[in-house]
């Protein structure tokens, strides 16, 4: 039973020729786990969600920018019409009681400008009203205001679309790197449960060559126990071990329909789709340097991001809270043209100044302290975003570098699994050629094919951890080791 390949036993090399072909009555061209992830990246559910999430976060960006750019904006009441009765004062000061008709109607066009650098709003209106009143006294009037410039600053208070300019850039770095993490999420999930496949796999082929071993040798058993050469007891134990193995190809089987499904879900293949998998004999040698993977996680993942975003809406409550509840004020001004004439023609002529100039001023008198517990509570609350950022940081510079460390003891692990599969698969062939001429029992055939069977299924389990601390390095730093650049 020679090695096909330097990683695989005989049993591994019989797994990697089984294929879906003798499951599920297809044949396919088999895919690898590259080519799986990135199906899975392509058109997976998590992955769309995923994108879902940054195009969301996309929007919100260019939104909140466009929002920076002048506003234009029409508004008014076209008409307000009003019939009640109202006091009508009359000439010798006594007041009647009038039935009244009002019609009015009006049209305003704004702009507007945010100002990043006051906090502030700039504005430049043009207006047109007209008002119709029918009852004792007829009245019809136009009013127009064709240009008007005005100024909303508020004074002592904190400049919340400066903090917002402050925090939108973060926020779209979070988005992007939380992107690219939710992607490695995905390999990293799909490297599982495409192993999870693999070794099912191979549990199907082993025990299916395990049945036929022990078929063959409980056919043996049998002869020699009806010429006398070995007892009831060990003819028992050789029909028992093929029951249990026929029992075990059963279950290898349901499994590996089982993790075909799992794998299919992540791959958004329709139910029953063949899927036949290549699994590469060699890993690739990547030297993951621990200083570069701790440098690299610094530079690109999202908590670091999320940390920095965190220090800065700390930073943002205290100064509301320091000056949102002292003393303020909103200084308020306009300056423009209007008129009024008794027909829209006449309405844009003879115009006037219009001018509006207020100060309103808010001063607490009394407050027993809720001020100063506030600006207090919100320094915690900062000195907590503070703590928790050098945490998340120190947290995940810690990740990267044993991240790092963990792919190269995969490695050898994986180089020591092959070298204990290789020798296990030998021994049970050698055990296997020895019982048959009668030089060893069968409890020691059966230890070897224990053994065998452990090595193989370990094997396994190390190439599986290879491949998932090579995606998980990857999704801790967003770094591909392999290419040499960042993952974009």
């Amino acid at each position: 039973m020679p090695s096909s390949t330097p990683w695989c036993s005989a049993g591994l090399a019989l797994a990697l020729g089984f294929g879906s072909a003798g499951v599920a009555g297809a044949v396919q061209e088999p895919i690898t786990l590259r080519q799986a992830i990135e199906a899975a990246q392509s058109q997976g559910y998590q992955a769309r969600a995923a994108r879902a999430t940054r195009d969301a976060a996309r929007f919100r960006d260019r939104a909140f920018y466009s929002r920076l750019m002048p506003q234009i904006s029409l508004g008014g009441t076209v008409p307000s019409y009003n019939r009640s009765i109202i006091q009508v004062v009359q000439p010798d000061g006594s007041t009647l009681f009038r039935p009244q008709n009002q019609t009015s109607a009006a049209l305003t066009a704004t702009m507007a400008q945010r100002l990043p650098l006051t906090g502030g709003d700039f504005f430049v209106t043009s207006s047109l009203a007209r008002l119709a009143v029918t009852g004792q006294q007829d009245v019809k009037t136009w009013s127009s205001t064709p240009v008007s410039f005005g100024l909303r600053q508020p004074i002592l208070r904190p400049n919340l679309l400066q903090w917002d300019r402050r925090e939108q850039p973060v926020r779209s770095e979070v988005a992007e790197r939380q992107y690219r993490e939710a992607r490695e999420e995905v390999a990293l999930t799909v490297a599982g449960l495409f192993f999870d496949v693999y070794a099912a796999r191979v549990a199907l082929a082993n025990t299916t060559t395990n049945a036929a071993v022990n078929d063959t040798l409980y056919t043996l058993n049998k002869g020699r126990f009806e010429v006398g050469k070995i007892g009831e007891n060990d003819l028992l134990q050789s029909e028992l071990a093929l029951v249990r193995a026929r029992n075990a190809v059963d279950g290898a089987r349901l499994e590996y329909q089982r993790a075909l499904a799992a794998l299919r879900l992540a791959m958004n293949l329709p139910v029953g789709a063949p899927l036949e998998l290549s699994v590469p004999a060699v890993v690739p040698a990547v030297d993951a340097d621990t200083l570069v993977a701790v440098r690299e996680a610094l530079r690109n993942r999202a908590s670091v991001s999320e940390a920095q975003l965190g220090e800065i809406q700390a930073d943002r409550r205290v100064t509301e809270a320091r000056l949102n509840s002292g003393i303020g004020a909103t200084v308020q001004a306009s300056y423009g043209y209007n008129a009024t004439a008794p027909d829209v023609s006449l309405a844009y002529q003879n115009l006037l100044e219009a001018r509006q100039f207020s100060v309103s001023v808010e001063v607490p008198l009394l407050q027993w302290g809720s001020r100063k517990e506030g600006v207090q509570a919100a320094r915690a609350e900062r000195e907590r975003a503070q703590h928790n950022a050098r945490a998340s940081i120190e947290q995940t510079s810690q990740d990267a570098h044993f991240a790092a460390l963990q792919l190269s003891q995969a490695r050898r692990t994986l180089a020591l699994s092959a070298k204990a599969d290789t020798v296990a698969g030998k021994r049970f062939e050698v055990a296997y050629n020895r019982y048959v001429i009668g030089r060893i029992s069968i409890d020691n055939l059966y230890i070897a094919q224990a053994e065998k069977d452990q090595a193989l299924a370990q094997f396994v389990q190390a190439l599986r951890g290879y491949w998932q601390a090579y995606y998980r390095l990857r999704r801790t730093t967003l770094y591909d080791f392999e290419a040499g650049r960042p993952i974009e």
